[in-house]
């Protein structure tokens, strides 16, 4: 294992050393929440594949294939069904936005009173989601190094929380377009041809499985339906994502690189059920469908290779903890804490921005290290992320861009009642049940709809005011030092 050991380390040393030189590029908050808004569709496709494929999509997307065979590639697959629509049909609008979160469009949208509640909604999503992240450092470094769950939350986390404190945005951006190739090397050119032929090929893998393995339907039809409301919507609307999106330099590079990259998504979802059905050939009593990615990588294939796969595995999980954690903070600084003392930033305080930002990533990044030890059920933390996420802000964001009619007040109804609605029936029913979010949505979408009908319409001059930004003729808030980074040329 000595040479899957170098590997590793010096993986895990360049994502630190790319922090450093990222901290020398974020000099302003545009800089460091979103890279400047200056990708060029290479890096923008690159790491927006990165931050949606993340440790769930790999060993949870192999662990599926493991247990269901082809059909396990739903849950990847919506998630790339729920990019391809965001970049086709919001991005472009959304990039228009000039705004760091999507509280910040709420309120843009429906006047200034939508920000602090749909933030505390939108920061439990966030932190939960970088939670489950982090946890997934302890199977890795496991299957590395035998290593204690604690320790390697600590070592795993603390690296995430290092080179995103130090550059921010530029600093995730250079680590997940490296991230991006580690896992196409490693899952879609080793790992998948490796484990299909180890298996015999698609010949014997269906000789040696029951048929429902090859049916494209046979997760259920109640479990697809399940995943595309929560991935696929939920892809609209996290924060996370959305903070990508505002990366791009053009609505062009986001609607284009976007869809480049939830294409790309739609391959990785095949690539890990047909990794999990050759996995279930060759090991077919695991005791844990979770543990076919780890079996598998660590027995069949050859020294050197083998690390290169688990760096691959440790990209994912760090992609998406570091796309989360960044998220987590921006909406804790700028929604929540800013918010409730009342600050306003002028221009002259942005440096003073970027010192409060990389406060706040260090702080959260502590807070989801400590909940990580803490929690031991993966699948549950992300649950419960979907659900208040997709129960709690899909209707009030996609009402406000697309029904006009749609108040404040129906905003915060509709953030309300869906929010308490899915707890409520998550406690009811069970974390893991479908009826939470099922009942949730329709509370929200009622509240939403009868609410913003009872009030009176938004006022026509924010309605205005919010169709410039949608068409991108209106300034944005602390537009001149954007000025001044939008003159350095857009990276590719």
């Amino acid at each position: 294992m000595a040479v899957d050991y170098l590997v590793i380390v010096v993986y895990l040393a360049g994502m630190l050393a790319m922090g450093w030189w990222g901290m020398r590029r974020a000099k302003s908050k545009s800089e460091f929440l979103v890279a400047g808004r200056r990708l060029g569709p290479a890096m923008y496709s690159g790491t927006m594949a990165a931050i949606v494929l993340g440790g769930a999509s790999t060993i949870g997307g192999v662990g599926l294939g493991y247990q269901y065979g082809l059909s396990g590639a739903w849950m990847v697959f919506t998630i790339g069904l729920g990019l391809l629509a965001l970049s086709v049909f919001f991005s472009a609008r959304i990039a228009r936005l000039k705004v760091y979160t999507v509280s910040e469009m709420l309120d843009l949208r429906y006047g200034g009173r939508a920000g602090v509640i749909s933030g505390l909604v939108m920061w439990a999503y966030t932190l939960m989601l970088a939670v489950t992240s982090t946890i997934a450092y302890a199977t890795i470094f496991d299957v590395l190094f035998d290593m204690n769950r604690t320790l390697a939350i600590v070592l795993g986390g603390s690296i995430v929380v290092a080179y995103s404190t130090l550059g921010g945005m530029w600093s995730i951006t250079l680590t997940d377009m490296v991230q991006f190739v580690v896992k196409t090397i490693g899952v879609l050119l080793l790992l998948l041809p490796v484990a299909v032929v180890k298996a015999g090929g698609f010949s014997e893998m269906k000789a040696q499985l029951p048929t429902e393995y090859f049916d494209p339907l046979g997760i259920g039809g109640e479990t697809i339906f399940t995943y595309v409301l929560i991935y696929t919507f939920g892809m609209l609307i996290g924060q996370d994502i959305w903070q990508r999106v505002f990366t791009a330099r053009s609505d062009r590079t986001a609607r284009w690189g976007g869809t480049v990259a939830g294409t790309y998504c739609l391959a990785y979802a095949v690539a890990g059920a047909v990794i999990g059905t050759a996995a279930k050939v060759l090991y077919p009593n695991l005791a844990s469908a979770d543990d076919a990615f780890a079996t598998i990588v660590k027995d069949e294939l050859p020294m050197g290779v083998r690390g290169l796969v688990l760096a691959a595995a440790l990209a994912a999980v760090m992609s998406t903890s570091s796309g989360a954690l960044i998220a987590c903070a921006t909406v804790a600084n700028n929604d929540i804490w800013a918010r409730l003392r009342g600050i306003v930033r002028t221009e002259g305080e942005q440096h003073d921005e970027v010192k409060g930002n990389r406060a706040f990533i260090l702080l959260m990044g502590l807070a989801v290290i400590a909940t990580a030890i803490a929690l031991n059920d993966v699948v549950q933390a992300l649950t419960v992320a979907y659900n208040l996420l997709v129960g709690g802000l899909l209707v009030p964001i996609l009402g406000g861009l697309l029904w006009k009619r749609g108040t404040a007040q129906g905003a915060l109804a509709s953030v309300a009642v869906g929010g308490l609605a899915v707890i409520g029936l998550m406690a009811a029913y069970g974390i893991l049940a479908n009826e939470p979010v099922y009942y949730g949505l329709l509370a929200s979408l009622a509240a939403y709809v009868a609410v913003s009908l009872a009030t009176r319409p938004t006022d026509a001059a924010v309605l205005a005011a919010w169709r410039e930004r949608l068409a991108g003729r209106a300034p944005a808030p602390g537009t001149a030092s954007e000025t001044v980074s939008e003159q350095v040329p857009a990276a590719q």
